[in-house]
């Protein structure tokens, strides 16, 4: 069975690839959590995260938004505390701001999904190329929901960093041709095909 390559480093990397990348993602918990992830791992590498996955979950309460969202002093102490954290102190700030912004778009939008699919319209968009592996690290779309995005307050929300986001959520399909999950999630997913250069 094909893979894409990135992910054949170890078994929780594929287990990620097989369940979880590029599958739609519309409940809001879920979507805060990948968000998140994708702030503590710049700069670093997305095994990483996966390898700490379980660290951030009872460090920011299973990502409970409305939780953290409350979070004070002594709670990014306890995380900064936390045994295998990564250790930084405005990228754990930044997921405690960022939940705040996140109950903001949620007011305003019924659900933080509502609003990012909105940039797609439900869609799952399929770039010309990206399935033979000319995948770029941004695009016109993320430059547009990270300027929406910051514009709303969120930190470390660069375009790189949001098209990542779009990739995991599955509003960007960037499964490689070869690999069988891209047929899979075409059949779970309304998809629409676009030029690179013709978002």
């Amino acid at each position: 069975m094909e893979r894409c390559p990135w992910c054949m480093c170890n078994e929780k990397m594929i287990r990620y690839h097989d369940e979880e990348w590029g599958v739609p993602v519309h409940d809001d918990r879920k979507q805060f959590e990948f968000l998140m992830m994708e702030v503590m791992q710049c700069g670093l590498n997305w095994n990483m995260m996966i390898q700490k996955r379980e660290i951030f979950r009872n460090c920011f309460d299973n990502f409970d938004y409305d939780k953290v969202a409350a979070y004070g002093e002594k709670d990014i102490q306890r995380i900064l505390e936390t045994e295998g954290m990564i250790r930084s102190r405005r990228k754990i700030e930044a997921v405690i701001h960022n939940a705040r912004c996140f109950q903001d778009i949620r007011r305003a939008f019924g659900s933080f999904s509502e609003y990012i699919w909105g940039f797609t319209k439900g869609k799952t968009y399929l770039y010309t190329g990206h399935q033979k592996g000319e995948i770029p690290a941004r695009n016109g779309l993320s430059d547009r929901v990270s300027k929406d995005l910051k514009k709303r307050g969120l930190k470390y929300m660069g375009s790189v960093t949001v098209y990542s986001h779009l990739q995991a959520c599955g509003i960007i399909n960037d499964h490689m041709e070869s690999c069988f999950r891209y047929p899979e999630l075409l059949e779970m997913t309304d998809p629409v095909h676009k030029r690179r250069n013709h978002e």
